[in-house]
């Protein structure tokens, strides 16, 4: 249907009608701040809040990003809609008489808006039957189920509105057609009654099942639930997609939770309707389900909405099929995980127990306790991985490690990456700390590898060898002969993900690593076997003789690294300028980087058919684009860097001050 010109009355009426503050905090958590409200700006990438709300002005402000309005334009904004879109649901929603200026238009709007309306009547009604049918004589196995066998008190049994649907196979149909009048295509729509196959008549969707309403965020009842008594199939049965009701965008009991989760800035969601249930019921309010499928991405951000510091829990079934739909869930929002726009934890319960059987014989405390230990997603995974796998076996092992490396290769963040692969190799490794150091730098060139194709020779160009070779041997040889530059070449190679390519270097690295963590071991074990002592400041570790007699065992390799344990004139003034040096050097590796990699998504562009996958034809441009924009960064490091070398030669002082004051 077009949209028609709205009237202005209708325009004006909305906008006085609109309280600014409940709008916006349905979408994002508002704290109170002297006369106004502040949040985070759901615009752009907002880490601390800069997002106003003005209840007196009904205005929202954000200093960081500019954006600014009303309730209306922050609708639109946020949704992408239109501004007619936008005003007719709010009249919807405030009750405000719709008016257009296209009189022959008012009877299809009417009708439109009328039809959310009958639906949400006719749930409602419905929700009310069930309710009324729980408590007479027909109910009483559903009624003595939720008694004896949930444990659940009457106040929680009207607070989730809980009822039952009879057995007979029109008894709603009789009720809301025959009794009530209500036109039974209406009916239909509500997702309450079947039509026959190959027969005129209908029949009720829910029969025998205890039923459960499902509410929109105002409260509404928009679908149910309904839990078979007996053996029927499916034991859970939900309402079909309707006008009102889309079940991957819907969470049980959000309507409930949604208060507590801002107040507390974290949210539970288990998976099903009675492990909700026993969790309010047990003072755990900030708690939601998803409706019997995988949580889905949009689900995931209306919880977003509500919490500061984005924290959810995922507390699903310990067996096969709750991992599975905990592995299916980190799944759907992995690009956010990733990106740390959601911090997500998975909790299993000990023996396998889900929220409701746990709850029926811990205490609330202990539940919570629980939460507060539940790992990172990530911590997670890696968990199951190891926990299938037998390491003894070779396949398992090599399984296990691929599995690992594809986790960890998705990690835009160098530092994390680092922190896990050492923490992967230890598990791996068993307590085997020479393993550790060469299980490491295995990952470590494993996941490199994940995150970019293209690190082959295949890629490289014959200049590309020499540049490696001289910027790694200037790291390293200010590695070993300036021990206080160590610190800021590992955290220079951490940060920009890069690692010796030359097979000789990346020897040399590796027993430097060996040594250095052989020797925090023994530190450790020193300070555990003396306590009481005062702990002596580490000094340097004096790697070159150290290294002289760990390499004699591998001759062949050693022979390609002995120089650089000498200094010559050229190598000494390096050692004068060391920071620049260390700037440089890994800069030239990093463009060396860079350029295999562009010319590996180049080839892979010109391979690509753009008319039959255009998509990826798109992402391969985008990432030769990235890559060159990088390259052109790391010039003008590089030209910077030229000049402050430059600028300590001893004759340029003078030079500069001729240069300035012949441009004068």
């Amino acid at each position: 249907m077009d949209i028609p010109r709205l009237h202005p009355d209708t325009i004006d009426l909305v906008k006085q009608r609109v309280d600014i503050v409940d709008l916006i905090s349905e979408h994002i958590v508002l704290r109170k701040q002297g006369k106004d409200f502040v949040g985070l700006c759901p615009f752009h990438d907002d880490k601390s809040p800069s997002f106003s709300v003005s209840p007196s002005k009904q205005f929202y402000y954000c200093f960081s990003c500019g954006a600014g309005g009303n309730g209306i334009k922050f609708l639109m904004e946020l949704n992408k809609r239109s501004f007619a879109d936008v005003v007719l649901d709010l009249a919807k929603r405030y009750q405000v008489p719709v008016k257009t200026l296209e009189p022959q238009q008012r009877q299809e709007l009417q009708r439109q808006i009328s039809l959310r309306e009958q639906l949400y009547e006719v749930l409602a009604l419905t929700a009310r039957f069930y309710e009324h049918a729980l408590h007479q004589s027909q109910g009483e196995q559903a009624l003595l189920y939720l008694r004896n066998d949930r444990h659940l008190t009457d106040a929680t049994i009207q607070q989730f509105q809980l009822g039952y649907a009879p057995s007979g196979w029109q008894t709603l149909y009789g009720y809301l057609v025959e009794q009530k009048r209500y036109p039974v295509e209406l009916v239909e729509q509500a997702g309450l009654i079947i039509p026959r196959q190959g027969e005129r008549g209908y029949y009720d969707r829910f029969r025998h099942r205890l039923m459960i309403p499902i509410h929109d965020l105002q409260g509404r009842v928009i679908g149910f639930g309904g839990r078979a008594l007996g053996d029927e199939q499916p034991k859970y049965l939900n309402s079909p997609e309707t006008e009102l009701f889309d079940k991957g965008k819907t969470l049980f009991a959000l309507d409930k939770a949604r208060t507590t989760i801002a107040k507390q800035d974290q949210a539970i969601v288990v998976e099903g309707y009675f492990d909700v249930i026993a969790l309010h019921t047990a003072g755990i309010t900030n708690a939601v389900a998803s409706l019997g499928t995988a949580l889905s991405l949009a689900q995931v951000r209306q919880l977003l909405r509500y919490t500061e510091s984005k924290q959810v829990v995922l507390n699903f079934d310990a067996d096969a099929a709750g991992t599975k739909a905990a592995e299916r869930a980190i799944g759907e929002v992995a690009d956010l995980a990733y990106k740390g726009e959601v911090q997500l934890r998975v909790l299993n319960i000990p023996d396998g127990k889900d929220p409701d059987e746990f709850l029926k014989i811990h205490t609330p405390d202990e539940y919570q306790a629980l939460i507060e230990q539940a790992p990172l997603w990530l911590d997670w995974q890696i968990q199951q991985t190891l926990f299938k796998a037998d390491l003894s076996q070779a396949d398992q092992f090599q399984q296990a490690t691929q599995e690992i490396v594809q986790l960890l290769g998705q990690l835009p963040n160098a530092t994390l990456r680092t922190h896990y692969i050492h923490t992967c190799a230890e598990l791996l490794s068993q307590g085997n700390a020479r393993l550790t150091v060469q299980l490491e730098s295995d990952l470590r060139t494993q996941v490199r590898g994940q995150r970019w194709h293209g690190r082959s020779q295949k890629w490289q160009r014959p200049g590309d060898r020499s540049l490696l070779e001289e910027s790694e041997a200037q790291l390293l040889r200010l590695y070993l002969h300036l021990p206080e530059t160590r610190l800021l070449i590992r955290e220079s190679l951490e940060e920009r993900d890069l690692d010796f390519s030359l097979s000789h270097h990346r020897f040399l690295w590796q027993q430097i690593l060996y040594l250095e963590e052989s020797r925090i071991g023994n530190q450790r074990l020193e300070v555990a076997l003396n306590s009481q002592s005062p702990t002596p400041s580490p000094q340097p570790l004096d790697l070159i003789s150290q290294l002289q007699d760990h390499c004699a065992e591998f001759p062949d390799k050693a022979a390609f690294v002995y120089e650089l344990f000498q200094l010559d004139e050229k190598t000494r003034r390096d050692i004068v300028r060391a920071p620049l040096v260390i700037r440089a050097s890994i800069a030239s590796i990093e463009r060396v980087m860079c350029e295999k990699r562009r010319r590996h998504f180049l080839d892979l562009w010109k391979q690509t058919d753009c008319r039959e996958n255009a998509e990826l034809s798109l992402y391969y441009q985008q990432q030769i684009y990235a890559e060159n924009q990088r390259i052109a960064e790391l010039d003008q490091q590089q030209r910077q860097t030229t000049l402050e070398d430059i600028a300590q030669l001893p004759w340029a002082g003078e030079y500069y001050a001729t240069l300035r004051s012949s441009n004068e």
